[in-house]
């Protein structure tokens, strides 16, 4: 009995020193989690800067002709999507709401894989092929990506359109994004792509205030416009500018911002004579009758903020394409793409100055190889008196 009492104390005690053990380990296997959550903010942080404002751009390749007032020009604007948005892509960081309630969260945090980049790449090159304009403003073209499987989309650009001059601003330059969990979007090189059959006499970048709060800055864009400046025969300038401003931006506080910058360059040039066209994607609805000018299951989503004739500087014009109610520009990306079913509407397209002569179309891919349609331009520079 003595024994039996003995072995049960001993027991007892194997049991009590197991337990401190146990726990030791548990803190440690924490204590290692935040080490690594700390690093990796301290790691992200001192690869996160910002391109500096007025930095000059190159311009390749550049073409010897120039402009002359009173002829036609056709100029297309298209978010290629770093080629991953075909039909059944969504996107990690769009949310939306169907009719019934049912929330929904896109799925991917990179493209579904490096055959689907190169064929959706190849798709919108072969659109913009058959559009045949004279100026492409593109945005959302990979260098150097995770997420893109590091195809290098400018790159390909550049080969198919040799016959143009080019101008490449980089406005996403994070380092790796260990998030979504399941599918990281990994770190990225990325920009907007110019391409110019006129000769560019100069290039630059101008930076857009952005989110500077501690997580939506690492996920958010080095948001920018590029402004390219082409002589017409007049002695005037065409001011040609691709912007692409923030998305996820509930309530537009930061796109108001930037619209105040770039109205002002606008207001600035169109004061001094100059021609000004501006392509690209905005994140606003372009008009009260393009934000929800659409059929779809889907509620009218956050981020949609829009950009009405009011809030753009004097002298100035959106403009509204014959198709436009026809035809959306974007579609929401919570979802794969269903015609009638997705959220659309109009983000992409251009403002021009009222000494351009313009009218605008949109181009129905039917959302194809990316969440967004391009849209083409038809302009004239008016000769003035």
């Amino acid at each position: 009995m003595k024994d039996n009492q003995t072995g049960q104390k001993e027991h007892s005690g194997t049991e009590r020193a197991r337990v401190p053990a146990a726990v030791k380990v548990l803190a440690g296997l924490f204590l290692l989690l935040i080490l690594c959550i700390a690093g990796y903010v301290i790691y992200m942080q001192a690869n996160y800067y910002r391109i500096e404002d007025h930095t000059a751009l190159k311009t390749e390749n550049n073409p010897e002709q120039t402009l002359k007032a009173g002829e036609t020009y056709r100029v297309v604007t298209y978010n290629i999507g770093f080629g991953a948005y075909g039909p059944d892509y969504s996107f990690f960081m769009d949310t939306g709401e169907m009719e019934d309630g049912t929330e929904t969260a896109g799925e991917y945090g990179k493209a579904v894989s490096r055959e689907s980049v190169e064929a959706n790449t190849e798709g919108a090159v072969r659109e913009l092929k058959n559009l045949d304009a004279d100026f492409l403003l593109l945005q959302e073209v990979d260098v150097d990506a995770d997420r893109s499987y590091h195809v290098n989309q400018a790159e390909e650009l550049k080969k198919e359109f040799s016959d143009y001059g080019n101008v490449f601003a980089n406005n996403f330059h994070s380092a790796y994004l260990f998030y979504p969990f399941s599918d990281p979007h990994g770190a990225v090189d990325a920009g907007l792509l110019n391409f110019s059959r006129y000769q560019i006499a100069e290039a630059e970048r101008r930076s857009y205030p952005v989110d500077g709060s501690f997580i939506t800055k690492f996920t958010d864009l080095d948001r920018c416009f590029a402004v390219m400046r082409l002589p017409a025969d007049n002695g005037r300038e065409l001011v040609l500018i691709n912007s692409h401003m923030s998305a996820y931006d509930e309530g537009g506080l930061i796109r108001a911002k930037q619209l105040e910058l770039l109205n002002s360059v606008m207001e600035e040039e169109y004061q001094a004579g100059n021609y000004v066209i501006v392509g690209g994607d905005f994140n606003h609805a372009l008009g009260e009758a393009a934000a929800e000018g659409f059929p779809s299951k889907q509620k009218f989503p956050a981020w949609v903020s829009i950009l009405t004739q009011e809030e753009v500087a004097e002298g100035i014009a959106i403009v509204q394409a014959e198709n436009e109610l026809d035809v959306p520009t974007c579609r929401g990306a919570d979802i794969p793409y269903t015609k009638g079913i997705n959220f659309t509407t109009v983000v992409d397209g251009f403002l021009v100055s009222d000494n351009v002569k313009a009218e605008a179309e949109n181009i129905d891919t039917d959302f194809g190889y990316s969440d967004h349609n391009p849209v083409m331009l038809k302009f004239e520079l008016v000769e003035q008196q």
